[in-house]
C-alpha cells in the first residue's frame, strides 16, 4: 500500500539508527545507482 510507505521509512530509519533524511538520501542515490539512465532532476 503506497499510503504506508513513509511510516515504513520512518520505522526503517528508527531502526538502522539514522535519521529520515538519511535514509532518503540513501534510497535515492541507491535508486539512480541501479537505474543508470535515469536523470537526477536539477535543483534550483
Amino acid at each position: 500500500e503506497p499510503a504506508f510507505v513513509a511510516h515504513t521509512a520512518a520505522k526503517v530509519a528508527e531502526l538502522k539508527g539514522v535519521s529520515l533524511a538519511e535514509l532518503e538520501t540513501a534510497t535515492t542515490d541507491n535508486f539512480f545507482r541501479l537505474f543508470t539512465k535515469a536523470e537526477r532532476p536539477r535543483c534550483g
